[in-house]
């Protein structure tokens, strides 16, 4: 019973995290300002990351342990983390380079 309630929690956080992926891109893509436009694509990447992680949470409890699942699990939390670093890491970047842009023109 408690781990069907957890899968549901999983899919209602999977679909949050899809949207607000969706919405960061399409951000990304309709502004105009290169640097905000940056910071909306490492959201993008950071939701991403966590889409692929809370996707191998789900397959974790779906399907048995059989190796080929064991490895597709493994290469999504792997995959996952590795873009929620790489948005971290451009989010940093592009605030300070925002940060930088709007201190020289004031």
């Amino acid at each position: 019973m408690l781990i069907e309630v957890f899968k549901y929690i999983l899919i209602a956080l999977f679909a949050i995290a899809m949207i607000c992926s969706a919405m960061n891109s399409i951000r990304s893509r309709r502004t105009t300002d290169q640097h905000v436009a940056g910071l909306y694509r490492s959201w993008t990447n950071i939701w991403m990351g966590c889409m692929l992680i809370i996707l191998a949470l789900i397959l974790m409890f779906v399907f048995t342990g059989s190796t080929l699942s064991v490895i597709v699990e493994a290469l999504f939390l792997i995959m996952g983390a590795y873009n929620v670093f790489a948005g971290l890491r451009n989010r940093s970047y592009y605030a300070r380079l925002k940060q930088h842009s709007s201190n020289t023109t004031a």
